[in-house]
């Protein structure tokens, strides 16, 4: 697992060895970030964005906007193997400003009054494929207006998982890739 684009490109992350978390291959991110730069449907760039990256796990996909030079990135991760590794991939990109690591449950943070964070360009969602509160996290991030009015959801599912969409959202795009299913989710423009 590496970094493949931006400042820290070729940069090795460190990986779980546990089975409980499952990192994003880098084929799959590349694919996220080319479908992120080059699709028509999407008018979200990665440079000077804030990003919302939830199920953090070894940070894969904040540590490559990092890379791309994203303004901030918010880590949630609640698991302490995922989280120590985090920290690790973290540490050696020797950046303090562009981040915040939230070790805390995203459900039950977002859903508190603690969470005041709005404004989101890109919030990257990659639950447990077992995880089904997905659709709940989506309604609060909508209630709470943490995403911007034209910003991005990617999620991503196992490819046997059929996403059945929340009112005021809609899917521009869908990719499979082995096992995985990544949706380019937006706001519904009225």
């Amino acid at each position: 697992m590496r970094i493949i684009g931006g400042k820290y490109k070729g940069k090795k992350l460190i990986q779980p060895l546990d089975k409980t978390t499952r990192p994003l291959k880098d084929l799959v991110k590349e694919s996220i970030f080319n479908i992120i730069q080059h699709s028509n449907k999407i008018n979200t760039q990665i440079k000077d964005s804030k990003i919302l990256d939830l199920y953090a796990g070894s940070g894969s996909f904040g540590l490559e906007c990092i890379s791309r030079d994203a303004k901030i990135v918010y880590f949630f991760e609640n698991h302490f193997n995922a989280i120590k590794i985090l920290n690790q991939n973290l540490s050696s990109l020797n950046e303090n400003s562009n981040h915040k690591l939230f070790e805390k449950d995203c459900l039950d943070f977002i859903s508190s009054e603690s969470f005041v964070v709005k404004n989101f360009d890109i919030i990257f969602l990659d639950p447990p494929f077992k995880e089904n509160t997905l659709n709940q996290i989506l309604n609060l991030l909508l209630n709470k207006n943490i995403l911007k009015n034209d910003g991005l959801i990617i999620i991503h599912r196992h490819i046997k998982d059929k996403l059945e969409i929340i009112d005021n959202l809609e899917i521009v795009e869908d990719r499979k890739y082995g096992i995985s299913r990544i949706f380019f989710v937006k706001k519904i423009k009225f």
